[in-house]
């Protein structure tokens, strides 16, 4: 599909992309930045658009002087905490009666990624879920849901904006400009991609195992071994 290329061309060459768009839009970049980053963290249909390699790039930008780092850390902080909390909101309104098997948006597989996160980190799934994709975007939806006390909820929400917002744009300033970096981004911006799936996979190949033991327990049949 062609906006699937048109995606997949943004996120891999998003240095460029992003070089044009303050080019065109000047100031507004700051507006466009947040947009992005709100309707990721905050809309359940939204799953799809760039998170870590965004804020890599945009810190990469602030380094040359285009953009003001701490302005932009800060807008995007508040759309990173307010998407999360609209999240939770419709989490909460709703519930989880839209995820279906063969959804195209609200997967069941993507709701279980999620709560298997749940199970296991409790809370501090809204911290750890800041550098997931996919996670990131249901993990929220997920606690409203589940009707995780708000206090609680607001706690990891702005720690994980206050560390997911922090670390990747500090991380392009520091290294987005690096001639290897400069001349590989596309690369770089796969490794961020696949360095921040490896706790799914992980996840998921964990919970396999899990269900391969449960299913040679039922399986094994105590009656048939000989005295």
């Amino acid at each position: 599909m062609e906006w699937i290329e048109l995606l997949i061309d943004f996120v891999l060459n998003i240095d460029d992309h992003l070089v044009e768009i303050v080019g065109n839009y000047g100031t507004w970049t700051y507006a466009i930045l947040f947009l992005i980053i709100f309707a990721e963290t905050g809309f359940v249909v939204t799953p799809f658009l760039p998170g870590d390699s965004l804020l890599f790039a945009a810190g990469a930008i602030c380094a040359t002087g285009v953009l003001d780092p701490f302005l932009l850390a800060l807008l995007l902080f508040v759309a990173a905490v307010m998407g999360d909390s609209v999240n939770y909101a419709t989490g909460q309104f709703f519930g989880t009666r839209f995820f279906k098997e063969d959804a195209r948006i609200f997967k069941m597989s993507y709701l279980r990624k999620t709560e298997a996160f749940y199970e296991k980190y409790g809370g501090k799934t809204i911290i750890i879920a800041r550098f997931v994709p996919i996670v990131r975007t249901y993990a929220p939806f997920v606690a409203g849901a589940s009707r995780m006390n708000y206090s609680r909820f607001i706690f990891y929400n702005i720690s994980g904006g206050i560390l997911w917002i922090g670390l990747f744009i500090a991380a392009g300033y520091l290294f987005g400009n690096l001639p290897f970096v400069k001349e590989n981004f596309s690369l770089v911006v796969l490794l961020i991609i696949i360095a921040s799936l490896i706790p799914i996979f992980v996840e998921f190949f964990k919970n396999k195992r899990k269900k391969r033991k449960l299913r040679k327990a039922e399986d094994f049949n105590p009656d048939s071994v000989n005295d």
